[in-house]
């Protein structure tokens, strides 16, 4: 069976997507945990559309 590989989110480096990688789909226990400082300390964020930008969209 081939195993599928991916991108490590942080890093970029070749990780092992199955079981066999407990930290998934990262490539390592420290881009997993450095992930997850990001998300603690609100460093990635969903953009907010502006309303303006909505009602300009339904005018079009």
């Amino acid at each position: 069976m081939k195993q599928r590989k991916v991108n490590c989110p942080q890093c970029g480096k070749t990780a092992i997507l199955d079981s066999t990688n407990r930290f998934r789909p990262f490539c390592s226990e420290r881009c997993k945990t450095n992930d997850l400082a990001q998300w603690a300390t609100e460093s990635y964020r969903i953009p907010e559309t502006d309303q303006t930008d909505l009602d300009q969209e339904k005018e079009q």
